[in-house]
């Protein structure tokens, strides 16, 4: 066992290290250039069709649940652990500097994530039973034939959800409830594990149904608390700012418990967070968006655009705010210690709202994995093996509450990165698809598409659903 976690050592370097980045970000400028950055130039259209229309039902068109739900579920799993401590670790290695670089890859990521919907919108199956499948497999395979491919990205996503959606996250929630209130791990895993029984037993629509209203709450509930302390210390804010700017170009010196910090550590670590917090390119979030209830792909892609924005642009930079204008980034702390420690700075019991966001979030994250890892079961081994999914899922994340098979979650944690390969390679050889789905709605986008078949007849032969 010791030689296998050596060799997923070697490769999660890897996957986790430059050449994925650069690949990923690179995957970011050519669908931007390709699509005329239409998700930044129109991000007020965008924000008005998504935002400002969150608790409008969708009933134009097909899908199991409403465009707000399927986000829900895509920000479920989005948003986690890595909003509250991940985020401070980038700023604790790579400076305030990281968090500009962080806004850098996730305004890119934007461009990355619209065209991932667009495509799992295009190419998803309506199965026998009226639900709906899409994603990364399903647009490989229904759009470029490469089937051995699709089921590599469906087994890598698989084998993922346990470790890296519910495993790790289940550890995080013990691990804060018993430093901030004494909880003992074992009863910790038990609740967890009967309350995500109960939603994800229920499948998409009842995943779709908690989290349209938990995520908001739980978004609202830490976005709040954050603000208070930003409020409370206003007189840092140009200074926090000034930091971010200046030293994500020259870097930032040591001050203090700080261990120093160089304008490549600033850009590595705020990529990555960037990268890696709201999953754009990873090929996760559009399984959840396929199930939207929708006319036309780039509609439900407007979604994808706001899940970026809400997810690093928003609760990321709260995060990094606090770190800063408290001025406890440069402690010498990192990860989750430095959020409690900046919180607990910023006003008596703010500690408590890094517990209580981290669980929030953290279990959220347990939901929309379910979902995903499900639907990667249900197209490698068929419908009938998803029951027994989420018979060995539920049990898992008791596991993982009393820190059980960690060494799983390092494979995991590798596997998730590795699910990126297959996706970046349907998002650019399909990324004609997109511009086609963009030139269409565009031309008309309050006009409602009354079958699927008005934009899949729009598609060149060898692009069309096989």
């Amino acid at each position: 066992m010791s030689k296998i976690l050596e060799i997923n050592s070697f490769i999660g370097s890897i996957v986790w290290g430059w050449p994925m980045l650069i690949m990923l970000l690179g995957t970011g400028v050519f669908l931007g250039v390709m699509t005329r950055f239409i998700a930044i130039s129109k991000f007020g259209y965008v924000m008005k069709n998504t935002l400002f229309k969150i608790f409008k039902k969708d009933r134009d068109g097909e899908g199991e649940v409403s465009a707000f739900q399927a986000v829900s579920t895509a920000l479920a799993a989005t948003v986690g652990t890595g909003n509250i401590a991940g985020v401070s670790l980038a700023i604790a290695i790579g400076g305030p500097g990281a968090v500009f670089w962080m806004w850098f890859s996730a305004i890119l990521g934007m461009s990355t994530k619209f065209s991932e919907v667009i495509l799992s919108v295009t190419y998803r199956k309506k199965e026998e039973n009226g639900t709906f499948s899409g994603g990364p497999m399903y647009y490989i395979e229904r759009g470029l034939g490469y089937k051995k491919l699709a089921k590599i990205f469906a087994f890598f996503g698989g084998v993922a959800s346990f470790g890296i959606g519910c495993m790790t996250q289940s550890n995080s929630i013990a691990e804060a409830l018993k430093a901030s209130f004494s909880f003992d791990t074992r009863i910790v895993g038990i609740v967890l594990a009967l309350l995500a029984g109960i939603v994800i037993i229920g499948g998409i629509k009842r995943i779709g149904a908690v989290t349209e209203k938990f995520v908001p709450l739980m978004a609202l509930f830490y976005i709040v608390g954050a603000l208070i302390i930003i409020i409370m210390n206003a007189n840092q804010i140009p200074h926090a700012f000034s930091l971010i700017f200046s030293s994500a170009f020259t870097g930032q010196a040591a001050v203090g418990g700080f261990a120093g910090s160089t304008l490549m550590m600033a850009l590595r670590n705020g990529v990555a967070r960037g990268v890696f917090t709201n999953e754009a390119g990873l090929g996760s979030a559009p399984i959840a968006h396929a199930a939207a209830t929708t006319d036309h792909p780039v509609r439900q892609g407007l979604w994808g655009v706001f899940e970026v924005f809400m997810d690093t642009l928003l609760i990321c930079t709260m995060t990094a705010l606090v770190v800063i204008v408290t001025g406890t980034w440069n402690s010498g702390l990192q990860g989750a210690a430095l959020t409690t420690a900046a919180f607990q700075k910023g006003f008596n019991g703010g500690q408590y709202i890094v517990a209580i966001g981290l669980t929030l979030f953290a279990f959220s994250t347990i939901l929309g994995w379910s979902y995903y890892g499900e639907k990667c079961t249900q197209y490698l081994l068929g419908q009938k093996f998803v029951r027994y999914y989420r018979m060995i899922y539920i049990p898992l994340v008791f596991v993982g509450a009393i820190g059980g098979l960690q060494s799983i979650w390092a494979i995991s944690d590798t596997l998730n990165g590795l699910m990126a390969l297959p996706n970046l390679v349907g998002l650019l050889l399909l990324s004609k698809v997109v511009i086609i789905m963009i030139r269409d709605f565009f031309k008309d986008p309050d006009r409602i598409r009354l079958s699927e078949n008005e934009y899949i007849d729009l598609l060149p032969e060898k692009f069309r659903p096989r």
